[in-house]
């Protein structure tokens, strides 16, 4: 079974990106991206959410748990639109469409 550096070092070949492309997408520095690849360090919980999100895979995954990438199995065509839309807003509008769904929902309830 591999550990974490090793899943995220497949993981970011797989994409052809290198650690500086990861670390900045992440919001972290290269050095401490290379340290978690080569298992000198441990990301704290934040961080490894955003390299789930980045590599689109589960956190069982990243840590080296279950080995299925897909972090949602086998979900409906919508979960995987909704998702896909999520992840391609930027903060605000991730926040602002987590704030419309949210009021959606309680109308729903008391309606």
């Amino acid at each position: 079974m591999m550990n974490m550096g090793e899943r995220l070092r497949e993981l970011r070949l797989r994409r052809k990106i290198s650690q500086e492309e990861v670390a900045r997408n992440i919001g972290i520095t290269r050095s401490a991206y290379s340290h978690y690849e080569i298992n000198n360090r441990q990301p704290v919980y934040d961080t490894l959410i955003k390299l789930a999100v980045f590599f689109d895979v589960s956190l069982d995954y990243i840590i080296g748990g279950t080995q299925h990438r897909d972090p949602l199995g086998h979900s409906s065509p919508d979960s995987r639109e909704l998702l896909n839309l999520f992840r391609s807003m930027n903060q605000e509008q991730r926040q602002k469409s987590l704030t419309l769904i949210s009021d959606f929902m309680h109308q729903e309830d008391s309606g």
